[in-house]
C-alpha cells in the first residue's frame, strides 16, 4: 500500500477559497474504501480559478503486482468518453456541417426506417414504424430510443444482449458494423418521447467519422487531444506506456468486493476494431482535467479554441422537453446518483435543482462519470472542476459521486 501524496498542486488552496484541512477530508474518507478492500486505489484533482488546489493519490493501480497509483497512472474512463464525442460533434456543428434537427439517416442510411418495440419477447417482438426520424439532437440527448444491453430493465436490453452487445461488441464488428447492427434492432420508444442512457453516443462517433471524413481516433487526436495537450488520452495504451495502466476490477452480488477483470480490462492494450466514442478511451487525471478546463473557460485552453462560449452554454443547459428532470422524463437505470433535479444537455447531465437532488451543488453544474467509477463535474458558478479516478465496475457499486460532492463543497469557504 502506498502512502498518500500530493502532486502537481500549483496554488495554496486558501488563495482560491478552499480550506486545506477540509480538503484533507476527501482523502481521509476515500482512503477507508481502499483500506477496507472496496477500491484498489483512487486519484482526485480539485481545481479552482484554473489552478490545481488538491491532487492526491492513494492505494494501488495493480493490487496483485503491488504497483501504486502514481501521478501519471492511466485509467479507463469509459463513459467519460461521451463528452469528448459530444464536443467533436458540436465542433462540426459550428462548421455548418449539419443542423441539430437533421435526420441522421442523411449520413447513416441504415437508420432510414427505424422501428419501435411495442410488445412481445426478445425472440418474438412486435414493432411499429417510428413516427419521426432519429435526429442529431436525439443522439446528443439520449432521447433516440436506443439502449444498452447491460441495463437489464427492458426487453430491448435483452435484444441487444442477444445480438452480442452488453459490455463492448462482437469481435468482428468495427464502429460502422456496430452502428448497422443497432439500426436493425427495435427502439425502446418513439424518438424524442423519453430519455434512456444508450449507445447513442457511439452512433454519434460514427456520425463524426462520416461527416468529417476522418476515423474517430484521428479526429480526436488531431482536433481535440493535441490542441489541448492531452498526451495520454487515446483508444489504446501504447505498449511502452502500459506499465502506467491501472488494472480493472469488478464486483457484483455473488462476487468478492474486488475481482480482477483482465478479460475486459486488457482490451485497451491493443488497437480496437470498434472505436467507441461512448466508452472506449483511456486517460489520466491531468489530461481529463485539461478537458474540463477547456469547457469551463468557454471552449478554449492555452490559446486553442475548440468551441465558442455560446455553444458551451447551449450544450450545458437542460434540453429535456418542458425543462423536465431525468426522474420524470427518463427510464430507470441502475446508477449511484439520484436523478431528481437533474436534467440533460448535449452530452452532459445538468443540475437544475440541488435541493431536489439532495446533495450540495450549484445550479448549472454539469457532469458525467464512467463504468469503472470514474467521475467529473464542472461548476461554472464556483469556477470549479473536479476529476476522480479509480477502476472498479460497475459504477453503481458505491455512492462515490455524491460523497465526493459533499467533501469538495464543504471545503469551499469564500
Amino acid at each position: 500500500m502506498s502512502v498518500m501524496a500530493d502532486f502537481g498542486i500549483d496554488v495554496d488552496p486558501g488563495e482560491v477559497g478552499l480550506d486545506p484541512q477540509r480538503l484533507g477530508r476527501i482523502d481521509t474518507h476515500f482512503r477507508r474504501y481502499v483500506d477496507d478492500g472496496k477500491l484498489p486505489g483512487f486519484q482526485v484533482m480539485v481545481s479552482r480559478h484554473g489552478r490545481v488546489a488538491h491532487f492526491s493519490s492513494y492505494g494501488l493501480a495493480d493490487v496483485e503486482g503491488g504497483r501504486a497509483v502514481e501521478p501519471d497512472t492511466i485509467f479507463r474512463i469509459y463513459s467519460m468518453s461521451k463528452p469528448v464525442t459530444s464536443v467533436a460533434t458540436m465542433m462540426l456543428y459550428e462548421q455548418g456541417a449539419f443542423e441539430l434537427t437533421d435526420p441522421i439517416s442523411r449520413w447513416l442510411p441504415e437508420f432510414a426506417s427505424p422501428r419501435v418495440y411495442t410488445g412481445g419477447t426478445a425472440t418474438k417482438t412486435a414493432t411499429v414504424p417510428a413516427t419521426e426520424p432519429i435526429r442529431v439532437w436525439h443522439l446528443l440527448t439520449h432521447t433516440a430510443g436506443l439502449t444498452y444491453g447491460f441495463h437489464h430493465t427492458h426487453v430491448t436490453d435483452e435484444i441487444y444482449r442477444n445480438a452480442g452487445f452488453e459490455f463492448g461488441s462482437p469481435r468482428e464488428y468495427d464502429l460502422a458494423g456496430c452502428v448497422a447492427a443497432w439500426a436493425a434492432l427495435p427502439l425502446a420508444f418513439q424518438p424524442g418521447s423519453e430519455w434512456l442512457y444508450s449507445v447513442a453516443t457511439d452512433v454519434l462517433g460514427r456520425f463524426v467519422e462520416v461527416v468529417s471524413g476522418q476515423p474517430l481516433d484521428e479526429f480526436f487526436r488531431t482536433q481535440i487531444f493535441e490542441p489541448l495537450g492531452m498526451t495520454d488520452t487515446a483508444f489504446c495504451v501504447d505498449a511502452d506506456q502500459q506499465h502506467r495502466l491501472a488494472a480493472l476490477y469488478a464486483t457484483g452480488p455473488a462476487l468478492p468486493p474486488m475481482v480482477r477483470y483482465d478479460k475486459l480490462g486488457d482490451t485497451v492494450r491493443s488497437a480496437p476494431r470498434f472505436l467507441s466514442g461512448g466508452g472506449g478511451l483511456a486517460s489520466t487525471t491531468r489530461d481529463y482535467t485539461r478537458f474540463t478546463w477547456m469547457l469551463l473557460r468557454g471552449g478554449v485552453l492555452d490559446g486553442a479554441r475548440l468551441l465558442s462560449p455560446r455553444t458551451i452554454r447551449y450544450m450545458t443547459r437542460n434540453h429535456l422537453p418542458g425543462n423536465a428532470d431525468l426522474q420524470s422524463f427518463g427510464r430507470p437505470i441502475n446508477a449511484e446518483v439520484r436523478t431528481d433535479g437533474v436534467g440533460f444537455g448535449l452530452g452532459f447531465a445538468v443540475v437544475l435543482d440541488p435541493a431536489a437532488n439532495r446533495v450540495i451543488a450549484s445550479d448549472g453544474e454539469f457532469n458525467w462519470g464512467g463504468l469503472a467509477s470514474t467521475a467529473f463535474w464542472i461548476d461554472p458558478h464556483e469556477d470549479l472542476t473536479v476529476v476522480f479516478m479509480t477502476q472498479l465496475m460497475p459504477s453503481s457499486t458505491y455512492t462515490l459521486r455524491p460523497q465526493l460532492r459533499q467533501l469538495v463543497y464543504q471545503s469551499l469557504i469564500d
